[in-house]
Order: C-alpha cells, then sequence, then structure tokens
C-alpha cells in the first residue's frame, strides 16, 4: 500500500484544473475523487523524485499524463522495495557481524592481532628493505619453498637451478649440432639422389630372340647395364668395414667410459659443502695469500744474488765486510763528534774554581 503525503487545497485545486479537459466535470463526484487521487499520485511522485534528485539539479521536464503516472507510481514502488531490502540485508549484516565477532576465538583474534603487527612493519619499511622482502617473497614463491623458507635453503636450491639450466643449455647446444648434422647429411643425400636420377638409364631394347638364344649375351648386358649406373667409390667398401670396426671398439669402451664417468649420488652427498665450510676455506686461503707476502718480503732481500750457492755465499761476505767497514767509519765518525762536542777537563776545572 502507497502512502501519499496529503496537498494543500491549493495545491489540489491547481493539479486538477491542469489535468481536467472539461470544467464541468469538476462537479461530478466520481470524476472529483479520481481528481484528488491523481493530485495525491502526482504529489508522491514529485516528492519522491525531489529526494532522488540534488536540491541544486531539479528533475528534468516531462509530460504529466496517465501512462507518465503509471510508470513512476511502479518504479517508485519498486524502487522503494529495493531500499527496503537492502536495508533488511544491511541490518541483517551488521547484526551477523556483530555476533560473529562476540563469539569470535582466541586464535583468530592471535591471528589478526599478528596480521596487523605484520602490516605495520610492513608500512614501516624502507624502499630497500620493501624491494629486499618483495624479492624474497618472489623467489620464494618461484621456488615452491615453505612460508618462512631459510636462506640457506634458497641458496642451495637457486644453486640447484642454475646447475639444471647450464645442463639444459648444453643439451640445447648438442641439440642444435645433431639438428645441423642431420641437415648437412639430408642435403648430401639429396644431392647423392639428384645425381643418380640425373645419369642416362642403359636401354632395355634387346629383342626377345637374343635373350633366349645365349644366355652368355645376357648376362653380358646384364654386366653392361650394371657397368653404365651408378658406381660407389672404390674404397667405399674398406672405409665402411673399418668405420665398423672402429663404431665396435667405441662401443665397448663407452660403457667403461660410463661407469667412470657416471656420478655417485653417495658421494655427492658426501662431498656437498655448505656456506660455512666455504666461509672457513676463504679465511684459510686470505691466510695462505698473507704469508705469501711475508714471504715475498723475506725473499726480496735476497733479490740481487747470484742463482751459485758458492757465488751467493761470497757475495754474501763481501756485503758482510762492506756493512763492517761501514759500521766503524761510522763508529769512528761518531766519536769524533763526540769529543768535538765534549768540552776539556781542564777548562772546566777552572771555570769551577772560578
Amino acid at each position: 500500500m502507497i502512502t501519499h503525503s496529503p496537498l494543500t487545497p491549493h495545491l489540489t485545486l491547481t493539479y486538477t484544473m491542469a489535468h481536467l479537459l472539461n470544467h464541468t466535470a469538476i462537479f461530478s463526484p466520481s470524476i472529483a475523487r479520481a481528481a484528488a487521487s491523481a493530485a495525491k499520485d502526482w504529489s508522491y511522485i514529485d516528492t519522491w523524485l525531489a529526494r532522488k534528485f540534488p536540491s541544486n539539479r531539479p528533475p528534468p521536464p516531462f509530460e504529466r499524463n496517465a501512462d507518465t503516472l503509471k510508470a513512476l507510481l511502479a518504479l517508485a514502488a519498486a524502487n522503494e522495495a529495493a531500499d527496503e531490502e537492502r536495508a533488511l540485508l544491511l541490518r541483517f549484516e551488521s547484526e551477523t557481524l556483530a555476533q560473529l565477532q562476540k563469539h569470535q576465538p582466541k586464535d583468530d583474534l592471535l591471528t589478526t592481532s599478528r596480521e596487523s603487527i605484520l602490516t605495520s612493519l610492513e608500512d614501516s619499511l624502507t624502499r630497500e628493505g620493501s624491494t629486499a622482502l618483495t624479492s624474497l617473497a618472489q623467489l620464494s614463491l618461484q621456488l615452491n619453498s615453505p612460508p618462512s623458507p631459510n636462506p640457506v635453503s634458497l641458496a642451495s636450491e637457486l644453486l640447484s637451478l642454475q646447475s639444471q639450466l647450464a645442463e639444459l643449455e648444453q643439451t640445447l647446444a648438442r641439440i642444435d649440432v645433431l639438428t645441423s648434422y642431420i641437415s648437412s647429411e639430408s642435403e648430401a643425400l639429396s644431392k647423392l639422389s639428384s645425381e643418380i636420377d640425373a645419369r642416362p638409364r642403359p636401354s632395355s631394347s634387346h629383342s626377345e630372340e637374343e635373350n633366349n638364344n645365349n644366355n652368355l649375351d645376357d648376362n653380358s648386358n646384364t654386366a653392361t647395364k650394371k657397368s653404365e649406373g651408378y658406381h660407389p667409390h672404390p674404397s667405399l667398401a674398406k672405409s665402411n668395414l673399418a668405420a665398423q670396426r672402429r663404431i665396435k671398439t667405441l662401443a665397448a669402451r663407452v660403457q667403461e667410459l660410463s661407469a667412470h664417468a657416471s656420478p655417485n649420488p653417495s658421494a655427492d652427498r658426501d662431498q656437498s659443502v655448505s656456506i660455512q665450510e666455504i666461509h672457513a676455506q676463504e679465511q684459510a686461503y686470505l691466510g695462505l695469500l698473507q704469508q705469501k707476502k711475508e714471504l715475498d718480503a723475506q725473499l726480496a732481500g735476497f733479490a740481487g744474488l747470484p742463482h751459485d750457492i758458492d757465488a751467493a755465499r761470497e757475495e754474501l761476505e763481501n756485503l758482510r765486510i762492506e756493512l763492517t767497514r761501514v759500521t766503524e767509519r761510522r763508529d769512528s765518525v761518531f766519536e769524533g763528534l763526540v769529543e768535538r762536542e765534549t768540552p776539556k777537563k781542564g777548562r772546566s776545572g777552572t771555570i769551577g774554581r772560578r
């Protein structure tokens, strides 16, 4: 049931005068009731349109007749029904959410608090930290790692992927070489086939009498035909036999070489190196480099000595003699300086008595 807002007498008279063509029909009670009902309906439609449109934007002009009024009343009724249904759904959802929040278990509360903490931490990260976290997450997803990956496991999986990529690249390179070889062989076979087809074929115009009379002539003709056809290289049979022998020899060695070259999975597991071991080996290597530098510095003093041991000893003795002479000269010069700078005793005694 649609409720209508009451109209003032002036507004009722205005709508009645607008929609009634015959002024004498106002004095008919049925027509007056119909006009009053139409005026109430138009008043309700105007109020509904004013609610739907903003105050600064009036409804667009339209023709006011019975069909328009009927369509607008149906639209208004459907709109109010939809509004009531939406209000009921909203109230039902709000009440359901309130009940769920009231009966929410503690685990969900912990999860919510943890998510809020993680969200705040992610928001407080710098640009570099956010980039690193995003890269780590993408790497974990691509490697199908657990939600909390270990950097060591990620590094090992990444290294295994790199090794697999290298193996695939080598396989592709081998396939390319094999494809090129097959293509070259196919071209050679095509060329050989074209050469065979291009050779003139022997004529078969021999009379039946010659074939029936003399078998020797038939055999000679057959030999002639074969001689006129394609002839392989004379050394082809020898080369083919040598190739077969070589293939058999290599096939026998392939199994032995495969057994030696096949990786041992247990040995690989035993020889697996961790990052800590690599770091320790690197430190040991750096220590050896430092020790080498010290030894090189010690050996730099003997750089000018000859390779012969006796000659080196003789030169070393000469250097020692030279060092002794220079040391004695230094000492004599130092003693002379000391004697020159030290005052004489007689003068010092005289000065003391004065």
